[in-house]
C-alpha cells in the first residue's frame, strides 16, 4: 500500500489561502499566515491567512451590509429555491469536497463519500424550514379591538467557531440555519482544518448566496476566534469545541449579550448488560469510540460492561480493534485514518501512558504507527480493561481512539457511574429488557441517548447537551429557532 499524498485539488494549487469575506478572497492586512497540515504524512498543504481582530471587524462589517441589503428582500421561496440548488451543487461536486477533507483533517475517503447521504439530507432539511419560521396570532383580553400576534425574524449576524473533527458537515448546523432564516454568518474554521470551509464558502457563491451572507476568517482560536465571540456587532455565537473554550465565550459574549449555542466535551457513557446481543453491541460500542479516529464529542468513551461478561466483552473489544486498519485515508480498504495534528496525537498518547500508570490494563493497541506511516500522526485503536471510574482516563476527555472498560454489578451501580462525569452530551445502553432500557433512556443524564445502536443522529430530530457539555439544540426546529428572535404586535383596529 502507497502512504504518499497524491491527488491534489485544484483548490490548492494556490500555496496561500485567503480569506473569503464579501464575496472575494482577502489576504490578512497583517499579511501573516500560519501552515496547515496533512496529518497523514506530517507535512505542510497550504498556509492560511492568519486573521485578527482587525479581519473579523471587515467580515462582521461586509456580514451586517449583507443583512441589511438585498439578502433580506429574499422571500422564504426564494431562500428555499437556493437551497435545493446548492444541495444539487454539493452533490456533483461532492467528490472534490470530500478529497479536500480527507487531505486536511485525515477523515478516510470512504468515510467521507458514506457521508455525502448525509450532509445532502441535513442541506434538504434545512431547505425544508424556510417556510417553517412562523409566527402566530393569538388571543388577546381586549377582543374586537385589538389584534395580537407574534413574529419570528433574523436575528442578524451569527458567528460561528467551527471543529477540526468534522468541518465539511458541522459548517452546515450554522450555514443552514443562516441561510434558511435570513441571518449573514462570519465564520472561524479550526487552524487545523479550514480547507473545506474556505472552499464551501466559494462554492455557495458561486451557487448564487449573495455577497457577504457567509464569510470565512482563518486563524488561530485564541485571535480570530477571540475577536469573533467578543465582537460587538455579532448577534449569535454557535461553537463546538472544548469545555474551557466554551467557559471563555461565555465570557465574551456579555458584551452585547450575545445568543448562544455551545456544543462542548463529553466523556459518554455506553453501557452493557449481561442480556445484551453481544454480536451486535461489540461493533456498535467499539466504532462509537473509534469513529472518527476518536475524534468525535459524543464518543461513548466510558464503556460500562456487566461484571459478569466484563472479561469476555473487553477481549472482544480489543479483538476487534484489531481487525480495524489503520492507515493512509485515501486507501479505501483503511477503517480510521490520522489524528488530526501532531499536537492532538501527542495527547492522546499521553493519556495513553497515563492510563497505564493509573493500573489500567492496556488489552490493544496504544502506539503510534511506525514504519511508512511514522510521518503521520497514526494512534492505533487501544483497548484498557478494569478500568475505575475515578482514573483520569476514565474522567477528562482524550479525543482519540480509547475505549475505557469499567465493570459494574448492578443497574443501580451502572447508572450511578454513568452520571458521576461532569459531562452529559451522549449515552447509550445494550439490553434485551425493555425494562431496564426505559429506565436507563430516563436514568441517563445526556443531551442523547441511544438503545442498542450507537452514534446515530438525524438533522430533523436534533441533539444537545446538559451540565458541563453546553447548550442550545442542533437540528429540528428548535436549531433554526435558534436563528430567530420573537416580537409581540398590537393592532388597534379602531
Amino acid at each position: 500500500m502507497t502512504t504518499s499524498i497524491q491527488p491534489q485539488p485544484e483548490f490548492l494549487a494556490n500555496p496561500v489561502q485567503r480569506h473569503f469575506i464579501d464575496g472575494q478572497w482577502r489576504a490578512s492586512l497583517s499579511e501573516e499566515t500560519i501552515e496547515t497540515f496533512n496529518p497523514a504524512t506530517g507535512l505542510a498543504i497550504a498556509r492560511l491567512a492568519r486573521g485578527r481582530k482587525e479581519d473579523v471587524d471587515i467580515a462582521v462589517a461586509a456580514a451586517r451590509r449583507a443583512f441589511n441589503g438585498p439578502w433580506s428582500r429574499f422571500t422564504p421561496a426564494e431562500r428555499q429555491k437556493l437551497l435545493v440548488k446548492i444541495h444539487d451543487v454539493v452533490a456533483r461536486r461532492w467528490d472534490e469536497l470530500a478529497l479536500l477533507e480527507t487531505l486536511d483533517m485525515g477523515a478516510p475517503l470512504v468515510r467521507m463519500q458514506k457521508m455525502k447521504e448525509r450532509m445532502l439530507q441535513t442541506i434538504m432539511f434545512f431547505s425544508s424550514q424556510t417556510m417553517n419560521c412562523a409566527g402566530q396570532t393569538v388571543p388577546n383580553s381586549h377582543p374586537g379591538k385589538y389584534t395580537t400576534m407574534i413574529l419570528k425574524a433574523p436575528v442578524g449576524v451569527v458567528g460561528g467557531i467551527i471543529p477540526w473533527n468534522g468541518p465539511l458537515i458541522s459548517q452546515w448546523w450554522i450555514l443552514g440555519g443562516a441561510l434558511a432564516t435570513g441571518c449573514t454568518v462570519v465564520m472561524k474554521p479550526a487552524e487545523d482544518a479550514s480547507l473545506s470551509v474556505l472552499k464551501m464558502a466559494e462554492i455557495l457563491t458561486e451557487v448564487g448566496v449573495p455577497e457577504g451572507v457567509i464569510n470565512v476568517v482563518t486563524g488561530l482560536g485564541g485571535e480570530a476566534g477571540a475577536a469573533l465571540a467578543a465582537h460587538p456587532d455579532v448577534d449569535r455565537i454557535a461553537f463546538t469545541g472544548s469545555t474551557v473554550t466554551g467557559r471563555e465565550i461565555i465570557k465574551a459574549s456579555a458584551v452585547n449579550m450575545k445568543r448562544l449555542a455551545l456544543e462542548l466535551g463529553g466523556k459518554s457513557p455506553d453501557i452493557i448488560f449481561g442480556d445484551a446481543d453481544l454480536d451486535q453491541a461489540i461493533p456498535g460500542a467499539a466504532m462509537g469510540v473509534f469513529n472518527n479516529s476518536g475524534q468525535t464529542c459524543y464518543s461513548g468513551t466510558r464503556v460500562f460492561v456487566e461484571r459478569k461478561i466484563q472479561e469476555e466483552v473487553t477481549e472482544r473489544l480489543a479483538a476487534y480493534s484489531r481487525t480495524l486498519k489503520v492507515g493512509d485515508p485515501l486507501d479505501p480498504s483503511v477503517a480510521l485514518g490520522p489524528i488530526v495534528s501532531k499536537r492532538q496525537m501527542e495527547r492522546v498518547l499521553d493519556y495513553v501512558s497515563i492510563g497505564s500508570d493509573e493500573g489500567a490494563q492496556l488489552r490493544s493497541g496504544g502506539q503510534r504507527l511506525q514504519g511508512a506511516l511514522a510521518g503521520g500522526y497514526f494512534v492505533e485503536p487501544t483497548v484498557f480493561g478494569n478500568v475505575n471510574n475515578d482514573m483520569r482516563i476514565a474522567r477528562e476527555e482524550i479525543f482519540g481512539p480509547v475505549i475505557s472498560v469499567i465493570p459494574f454489578d448492578t443497574a443501580d451501580e451502572a447508572l450511578k457511574l454513568a452520571n458521576d462525569t461532569e459531562y452529559g452530551l451522549g449515552g447509550a445502553v445494550w439490553t434485551s429488557s425493555l425494562k431496564t432500557a426505559t429506565r436507563f433512556i430516563h436514568g441517563i443524564q445526556a443531551g442523547q441517548v441511544w438503545v442498542n445502536c450507537y452514534g446515530l443522529v438525524d438533522p430533523g430530530v436534533g441533539f444537545g447537551g446538559y451540565k458541563h457539555s453546553g447548550y442550545g439544540w442542533k437540528g429540528g426546529t428548535q436549531h433554526v429557532d435558534g436563528f430567530l428572535y420573537q416580537k409581540a404586535v398590537t393592532i388597534n383596529e379602531n
